[in-house]
């Protein structure tokens, strides 16, 4: 792939770049990710990696725009309400950059269409707000091989993680999937209560959302170190971040399953 000289000059940012270059932004051109949830997490997420020139964005997203979306979906004006969500952000997107395929999704993940879409895609970038979707993600990445950056927020602090668990550390241990960092899901009605009723502060989403942009960014173009293992945690209210290893979970169900071939 060459880039054009309209190219050069959109991404002549990236270019100058010693860990991007020509060649960073070319695997940018050709790479394929997959955005699940077009919330406030993915709607950042979306435009930053559309702005970065990465060739084919996938949204998948079955729910309309609300009022109570706008004070962190940043890519919804008031005017959107009752509209699709992909319909929207694909039109934003694509004034943005012309360059990026859209392609809308409007439809859940579920376990019976999860293997479809992830085989259609790369890299998958997880904003979802539930745990039977982050879970069903998961497990299709799992045994896709396919790189999987994780995502999540409540009130003042939000976590970023990335996903390779067919590789292993430098002491032969295969690295962790999301099942790792959360084993089970919280109550039901505990996690209503977070999702519903606690709230978030808008800004929080945004740097979470971008957060999970340079990493898929940082995955694509190979350049400097992945956050696979480990989790970045971001305390919004003391400002505040720390990035922990994570460790494998014996007891993973996923164990002794993955897909070899």
């Amino acid at each position: 792939m060459t880039l054009t000289s309209t190219q050069l000059d959109r991404y002549k940012r990236h270019i100058l770049l010693k860990e991007i270059g020509g060649a960073g932004q070319q695997a940018l051109l050709r790479a394929r990710v997959l955005i699940v949830g077009m919330g406030g997490l993915g709607n950042p997420l979306a435009q930053y990696l559309t702005a970065a020139g990465v060739g084919t964005l996938g949204l998948v997203d079955d729910d309309c725009v609300d009022l109570s979306n706008l004070q962190r979906q940043i890519l919804f004006d008031t005017k959107d309400i009752g509209a699709r969500k992909v319909d929207v952000a694909a039109a934003r997107l694509k004034a943005l950059n012309p360059d990026v395929d859209i392609i809308c999704h409007p439809n859940r993940v579920t376990a019976e269409n999860a293997d479809e879409l992830v085989g259609q895609y790369d890299l998958i970038a997880d904003g979802c707000d539930n745990f039977l979707t982050r879970y069903i993600i998961n497990d299709a990445c799992f045994h896709a091989r396919k790189t999987l950056v994780s995502g999540a927020v409540g009130q003042f602090d939000g976590q970023v993680a990335t996903f390779k668990p067919w590789l292993r550390d430098d002491e032969n241990v295969p690295l962790p999937c999301y099942r790792s960092l959360v084993p089970s899901p919280p109550d039901a009605e505990d996690n209503a209560d977070s999702c519903a009723t606690l709230g978030t502060i808008g800004a929080l989403a945004g740097i979470i959302g971008t957060l999970q942009a340079l990493e898929v960014i940082k995955e694509i173009t190979g350049s400097g170190e992945s956050l696979a293992g480990k989790v970045l945690i971001f305390d919004g209210i003391q400002a505040r971040a720390r990035t922990v290893k994570l460790a494998w979970d014996p007891v993973n169900p996923l164990n002794g399953t993955a897909n070899d071939s």
